[in-house]
């Protein structure tokens, strides 16, 4: 009789892992909405409220066909059956039309730049919420970048004559929402198709009404745009499913860190692409903030790396623990 063969051991390195999966859903999530200026660019003559209607409609429709394939529609019942995630995935959905709704008006009237501000503060409104709101402590590094922060935007009011309330909006919404989407407990498409049914009567309430009105459901598009509204499913649930995938797999902080690529994608775009002004007295602004989330990414780095040291014991750096099989 022949001896049994060895079964080779497993390979940790090749195991699942939850978090890596979560960090590339978050970069491909930012990756695709840096690009989205291109899609709504396609789109202009169509006014925001359409287009936010369309992309509402058909990102319901794909994520309850993509539940139903899967046999998990029970999921979205579940959720809408229990009051308190009902309730908070009624909050995120608000927070996310919101957004939605100025962004998309924002580059339909030339915009972007402003846009990209308030996704490059983002992050810093993300750490006031967690200290206002989880009652988290900063140091004294993370004060000095809200500070600087704080104070580019002061600039910014004072040059413009008026507060930046595209960027503040576009900020304190998102952040919202992914606060709220965080501290959920309900799987990604799930929540995001709940949050879609929750609000899909209003977008369909007011195609109609649109429809009946003169101005028609696709608001004088051509064939082309009329294909662009009819993606808009796609355009709208994947980045927010791979969203809201990554941010319960991966530490807070590190989404923060993650969508410095959207705003810095809008920006290249509004400055080569869409030609918008971007005179010096602006750019300090930006530079203010840009220096804040330079220290608070630092000072975030300089943290993830003391965590992941190994002890020291008795002046000696004791040995990582090693898996055996």
């Amino acid at each position: 009789m022949s001896e049994p063969k060895a079964v080779p051991a497993a390979d940790p390195a090749s195991a699942p892992n939850p978090a890596r999966r979560g960090l590339i859903a978050g970069v491909a999530a930012f990756a695709i909405w840096g690009a989205l200026p291109l899609y709504l660019h396609e789109l202009q003559g169509v006014s925001a409220v359409l287009i936010m209607a369309h992309r509402v409609v058909w990102c319901a429709l794909m994520v309850l066909l993509w539940l139903g394939v899967r046999g998990e529609l029970s999921g979205v019942m579940r959720a809408l059956r229990q009051p308190a995630t009902r309730l908070r995935l009624a909050a995120s959905a608000t927070l996310i039309s919101v957004n939605w709704l100025t962004y998309v008006w924002a580059v339909g009237n030339g915009h972007v730049v402003d846009s990209s501000l308030g996704y490059f503060i983002n992050p810093l409104v993300n750490v006031l919420l967690g200290v206002t709101l989880l009652s988290e402590r900063l140091n004294a590094r993370q004060w000095t970048a809200v500070s600087i922060a704080a104070g580019g935007v002061l600039w910014l009011t004072v040059q413009a004559g008026q507060l930046p309330w595209i960027a503040l909006v576009l900020a304190v919404s998102f952040g919202g929402y992914g606060l709220i989407r965080k501290t959920t407990r309900v799987d990604a498409v799930t929540g995001l198709a709940t949050e879609t049914v929750l609000i899909t009567p209003f977008a369909l309430a007011y195609l109609l009404w649109a429809q009946f009105h003169g101005t028609g459901a696709m608001g004088g598009a051509n064939a082309l745009q009329i294909g662009l509204l009819l993606a808009g499913g796609i355009v709208t649930a994947v980045p927010l499913a791979l969203f809201a995938y990554g941010a319960q797999r991966i530490p807070y902080s590190t989404i923060g860190l993650l969508q410095y690529l959207a705003p810095s994608l809008q920006l290249i775009l509004g400055l080569s692409l869409f030609g918008e002004s971007f005179p010096l007295v602006r750019a300090i602004g930006f530079i203010l903030i840009w220096l804040a989330l330079a220290i608070f990414a630092a000072d975030g780095l300089r943290r993830s790396w003391q965590q992941r040291r190994p002890p020291v014991v008795a002046g000696i750096e004791a040995e990582a623990p090693v898996c055996r099989t």
